[in-house]
């Protein structure tokens, strides 16, 4: 499987199961493209087919996916959800940069009386993050994690 990005526990994530058959284990880690990781209050079983819904960005925001792996965690689990189609993927990718820019916006707003310009923050996070959330950049995570 290609990389993982990490979704930012302050921006709420759902995941629903979806009425597609499950994956095997080793077809899930032959056709991955990459995916999400989030943070949840419930188990999944992996190859488990699941959408993943991101409130805040509207009811557009559903990414269609399955997990990859679910590993218990202090006060939850933590969720690998895999996508197998590039537009679900290229989607969620982009719904992930904006919420690391939403992240990034609640911690200016919880460390500072006058949080700065949301536009100009979104601007300085991308000309400085959005490679991490490239294609190529994947490639290279799934390539570091191959050779570990």
């Amino acid at each position: 499987m290609r990389g993982f990005l990490s979704h930012p526990d302050d921006v709420p994530v759902e995941l629903a199961l979806r009425q597609s058959p499950s994956l095997f284990r080793q077809r899930l880690h032959t056709i991955s493209l990459g995916g999400i990781v989030c943070n949840h209050p419930r188990a999944y079983r992996r190859g488990m087919a699941v959408e993943m819904i991101i409130p805040s960005l509207g009811e557009n925001a559903r990414y269609p996916g399955y997990v990859a792996w679910c590993q218990k965690q202090q006060d939850g689990y933590r969720v690998g959800i895999a996508f197998i189609d590039e537009q679900a993927l290229f989607g969620a990718r982009m719904s992930e940069q904006v919420c690391q820019i939403q992240h990034l916006y609640q911690q200016q707003v919880q460390s500072q009386t006058t949080p700065g310009d949301l536009e100009i923050l979104a601007q300085q996070w991308v000309s400085l993050h959005a490679n991490e959330f490239s294609e190529a950049s994947l490639e290279a995570t799934h390539t570091r994690q191959i050779l570990i």
